[in-house]
């Protein structure tokens, strides 16, 4: 497998110091809408271009099926973020981001969980 590249990895990290002001800001225990309007906001203050609520589109035996589903946000056209405000993640939220990753051919998703005491305790990082 080849590395994330350098500016891709930069942007992770834009995402993450980003993550983790609005958590300073905010703390838990809000819904994940309002976390996704606050990241938002503070990536587009920092010049950083993002795409809210991307559909996914499925194909299906070379055809497309239609879409359905939605990430949260894709990042810089290379980052998929996915935003959470649970008690816990699952094994299933970070196998969901992964196949959101492969539907949009993109390596390195953000899994974000606000509702924790520690944002870091919050973050996962995936790669294909």
């Amino acid at each position: 497998m080849d590395p994330i590249d350098t500016a891709l990895d930069d942007l992770a990290h834009v995402v993450v110091d980003s993550a983790l002001r609005v958590h300073r800001a905010l703390g838990p225990g809000l819904l994940e809408g309002i976390y996704e309007r606050c990241l938002a906001y503070e990536l587009d203050k920092r010049g950083v271009p993002l795409l809210r609520q991307v559909d996914v589109p499925v194909r299906y035996d070379g055809r497309h099926i239609g879409t359905g589903y939605r990430v949260d946000m894709l990042v810089g056209g290379r980052l998929i973020v996915e935003l959470k405000a649970v008690e816990r993640v699952t094994e299933l939220h970070k196998a969901q981001l992964l196949t959101y990753m492969r539907l949009l051919d993109q390596r390195l998703g953000l899994l974000i969980n606000f509702n924790v005491p520690v944002i870091r305790q919050g973050i996962t990082r995936l790669i294909l």
